[in-house]
C-alpha cells in the first residue's frame, strides 16, 4: 500500500513539472498515459477537459493535488463497488471522494514526507 500511495504522489509530481498545479495539458497527458486501461474515452480531449472541470472546486483552471486526489478516490471507489476496471469520464463524483480524499491526502503528505 506504500508504494501505491507513493507511486500515486510521484505521478503527481512528475506530471505538474515541479509546480503545484496540473494545468490542462498537464492534467490531459496524464490521464492519457496514467488511466487509459481504467477509464474510457482517455482519447477524447472534450471528455477530459469535462472531467477535469468536474475536479477544479476552486475554478481556477487546474487541478490541485487535492483536486486530483479526488479523481484517485473516485477511481478507487468505483473500483471497489463495481468490480469493474473501467470507469466512464461522464460519471458524478460524490461526497464519498472527499472522505476517501482526506484520508488519502493524510497518508501520502505523511509518507511522502518521510
Amino acid at each position: 500500500m506504500e508504494g501505491a500511495i507513493k507511486t500515486v504522489v510521484s505521478v503527481f509530481l512528475k506530471s505538474a513539472k515541479g509546480k503545484e498545479n496540473l494545468g490542462g495539458k498537464d492534467f490531459q497527458t496524464l490521464v492519457k498515459n496514467q488511466l487509459k486501461n481504467i477509464m474510457t474515452d482517455t482519447d477524447s480531449a472534450d471528455a477530459i477537459k469535462e472531467m477535469r472541470q468536474g475536479l477544479d472546486s476552486n475554478q481556477d483552471g487546474k487541478v490541485s493535488f487535492q483536486e486530483y486526489m479526488t479523481l484517485i478516490g473516485y477511481l478507487a471507489q468505483s473500483h471497489l463497488h463495481d468490480n469493474k476496471h473501467i470507469v466512464s469520464l461522464s460519471v458524478q463524483f460524490n461526497c464519498m471522494c472527499v472522505l476517501m480524499l482526506s484520508f488519502v491526502l493524510f497518508l501520502s503528505f505523511h509518507l511522502f514526507q518521510s
